[in-house]
């Protein structure tokens, strides 16, 4: 491990390996890495969250997964199963995405209701939520009232991304974000972000988290290749 890294920005990033071809090796990998940098969190798929917790017991470094996901477009109530059954596997954070479909058709009663049903699971155990916008298929307008929804509903953060649709975080989303749910709610920027200055930046502009499969190369500062992992 480098002798320096910037540990500041190492403690608001989420360490993240959610393709679907990921092994047991490279997650015990991601762990590790989780371990040696002190990340916030390692961010997997649900099936992961067992191993993670058995690997991260005794640390610091939290597991986080993903629910809905990548797409948002599930039940309700398979949301907040999904939810309930991470968190009693160990996870200690869920990032839900919202039914985009919904939102866009302006069902907003139904998205204020999924939310506040998948928040209030998490809550129930002490977990934290952050809601993925999946901000590149949304309109500016679209995005201001997700995250007001979202606030509205019990979330503890709104999120850019799943790093599987067609674009990831910009600096503008996060300022937009920022500025609509104001200073008590966390902002994470996910999806693309490979570089140091990249994260600093939307740092700069209201993130509070960080999600990346190049976390080593972003707090060590080293340029990173894109990436299939997903953030």
């Amino acid at each position: 491990m480098p002798v320096e890294f910037d540990k500041s920005l190492a403690a608001i990033i989420d360490h993240t390996l959610l393709k679907p071809d990921a092994t047991y090796s490279e997650i015990e990998t991601l762990c590790d890495e989780a371990r040696q940098f002190q990340f916030a969190s390692v961010c997997i798929n649900p099936s992961y969250v067992p191993l993670c917790a058995k690997f991260l017991s005794g640390t610091s470094v939290k597991v986080c997964t993903v629910i809905g996901f990548p797409l948002g477009a599930t039940s309700t109530a398979s949301k907040v199963f999904e939810a309930e059954e991470a968190i009693r596997n160990g996870a200690a954070e869920v990032d839900m995405v919202l039914n985009i479909g919904y939102l866009k058709s302006g069902n907003t009663q139904f998205i204020e209701d999924d939310i506040r049903a998948v928040a209030a699971a998490a809550h129930r155990s002490h977990a934290i939520i952050k809601v993925i916008l999946e901000t590149c298929l949304l309109t500016d307008d679209e995005k201001k009232i997700a995250c007001i929804i979202a606030k509205n509903a019990g979330a503890d953060f709104v999120k850019t991304s799943t790093g599987f649709s067609k674009g990831g975080a910009t600096v503008e989303d996060i300022a937009l974000m920022r500025k609509t749910v104001g200073a008590a709610m966390g902002v994470k920027a996910s999806g693309g972000v490979r570089t140091q200055e990249q994260a600093r930046a939307f740092v700069a502009a209201g993130a509070t988290r960080i999600g990346a499969s190049a976390s080593i190369k972003i707090v060590i500062g080293e340029q990173a290749a894109p990436s299939s992992s997903h953030g």
